[in-house]
């Protein structure tokens, strides 16, 4: 599977097909060159162009602060919700910019991922230390020290459950205006925010889920990754429970996609089993949520349902 597809916009003259580009090959090439500090200035360039649109995000919670309140106390009431749900603007805007970090983010595993295959390769036996030093520590200890050990272990191209360069970036949007209660209220109703906008995908044609590829036509997969790192890294910076904080956030998502399937009218929720794949998947790519969490809050039998719907309308030929 990849991590994001091509997209063509309908004006555009030409169609970069991202797909037929090496890009793997590529990524390895580059970080053979520029080595680990390249590697590192590349992913804070990135991270530049994250926290861009966390600042637009940021600013539309502030807008529906006062729905958003009251759609986090009255979730599992649908009428209330419903009249909620006129109330709030800009949901397909808040999943565009969640998507847009999610691909940037994607994209940065990648060139982690070829930065790790190159350091395996000239320096295996330190690159055995820097993964057992990062299976060691634990977040529960003392987080700065982990911060310390995840920064190390990432400058060497591995995964950690807490991003520390995007902690780091997120972390020096802090200003002395908002205190570290608010910044952690915005950063609950930004999880709520998205929660409540995901039935909105269903209305995306391009949100059809693409079985060859491995994701949704118009990358909101990206959003699983997004979801699961964002979320980490902000409370990570205001010393709250992520694995909490994102159990609340299921419970929300699937109790919205659960009115989402009590909709019989097909044509107004055209891809609606292919959104709520989403949900298995921002839980398969979360180190804190598990499966036993969402069957909680979410049947397994409408999962299984929606890939085998997904699954059936892609034809298989044999040549």
């Amino acid at each position: 599977a990849v991590a994001f597809v091509s997209l063509t916009h309908p004006r555009a003259r030409i169609k970069f097909n991202l797909l037929s580009f090496p890009l793997q090959e590529e990524l390895r090439a580059l970080a053979e060159l520029i080595g680990p500090y390249g590697m590192k200035f590349l992913s804070e360039n990135l991270m530049w162009h994250i926290t861009s649109q966390v600042t637009e995000i940021k600013k539309m919670v502030i807008e529906n602060m006062d729905v958003l309140v009251q759609m986090k106390n009255n979730f599992d009431k649908p009428e209330e919700m419903a009249n909620l749900k006129r109330r709030l603007t800009g949901g397909e805007n808040i999943l565009k910019r969640m998507t847009i970090i999610g691909v940037i983010l994607s994209f940065r595993a990648m060139t982690q991922d070829c930065l790790k295959d190159i350091l395996d390769k000239h320096c295996p036996y330190m690159m055995r230390s820097v993964e057992s030093l990062r299976d060691f520590v634990s977040p529960e200890a003392d987080i700065q020290v982990t911060l310390n050990v995840f920064e190390l272990a990432s400058a060497a191209g591995l995964t950690c459950n807490i991003d520390p360069a995007l902690v780091a970036a997120i972390g020096s949007m802090q200003t002395d205006n908002t205190s570290m209660d608010e910044e952690y209220k915005l950063s609950c109703l930004l999880l709520v925010y998205i929660a409540v906008s995901l039935p909105t995908m269903a209305l995306d044609p391009n949100s059809l889920y693409n079985r060859e590829h491995g994701g949704h036509n118009n990358n909101i997969h990206c959003l699983a990754t997004a979801i699961n790192q964002l979320a980490a890294a902000m409370f990570t910076i205001q010393n709250k429970n992520i694995e909490q904080q994102l159990k609340e956030f299921l419970l929300m998502a699937s109790s919205t996609l659960l009115q989402l399937g009590q909709n019989v009218e097909r044509v107004e929720s055209k891809n609606r089993e292919s959104v709520y794949l989403l949900l298995h998947m921002i839980v398969e790519e979360s180190p804190f949520l598990s499966q036993d969490m969402l069957e909680s809050c979410f049947p397994y039998v409408l999962l299984r349902n929606a890939y085998r719907e997904v699954y059936k309308s892609f034809v298989i030929t044999l040549g």
